[in-house]
């Protein structure tokens, strides 16, 4: 079985180094199109719309970072099998935040990106935007719900919190 749970923690190395390395090329990305944007010498609005996008792939990249690491930190590094409510709404939580934000950053490009563009697009801006509210309140319910069980596991909290300090 141990054989077994360090095949996993392998394959789990490898999926967060190839969010790290993708967050890398985004990164990339959004550096050669916000210089493409601004070296042409006019400040307009398509050049603010680029650059907006530019942050849009940003934020992504940061997502993909994000995740790199929780799943660096959950599965290789501490080994830990999320089944505690604590490990739940934890590893949720990072990873829920970090999308959202990216999400709120796309709502706003697709917004600007509409109201300069196409305006039959900003339906489809508001709806993302409403959705990154609606994750948020979800999320919200997930976090209340679910401290009502880590009152049950006090000493999980506790061993989470070990962890921490441990890798700090």
């Amino acid at each position: 079985m141990k054989l077994i749970l360090r095949a996993f923690a392998a394959v789990h190395a490898a999926f967060a180094a190839a969010f790290a390395v993708l967050s890398l090329l985004l990164l990339a990305v959004a550096a050669r199109t916000s210089w493409v944007a601004v070296s042409g010498g006019s400040f307009d609005a398509p050049v603010a719309v680029q650059l907006i996008e530019a942050m849009g792939l940003v934020a992504v990249a940061v997502v993909s970072l994000q995740v790199a690491q929780t799943i660096a930190e959950e599965e290789v590094v501490r080994e830990a099998h999320v089944s505690a409510p604590t490990r739940v709404r934890r590893f949720l939580s990072r990873f829920i935040v970090v999308v959202a934000v990216a999400l709120a950053i796309e709502g706003l490009v697709a917004t600007v990106k509409a109201l300069h563009e196409d305006m039959t697009l900003l339906p489809d801006a508001a709806s993302a935007v409403a959705g990154v509210a609606a994750l948020l309140a979800a999320w919200g319910i997930f976090v209340r719900l679910n401290r009502s069980a880590e009152d049950i596991e006090p000493e999980a909290m506790q061993q989470a919190k070990d962890e921490d300090r441990k890798l700090g």
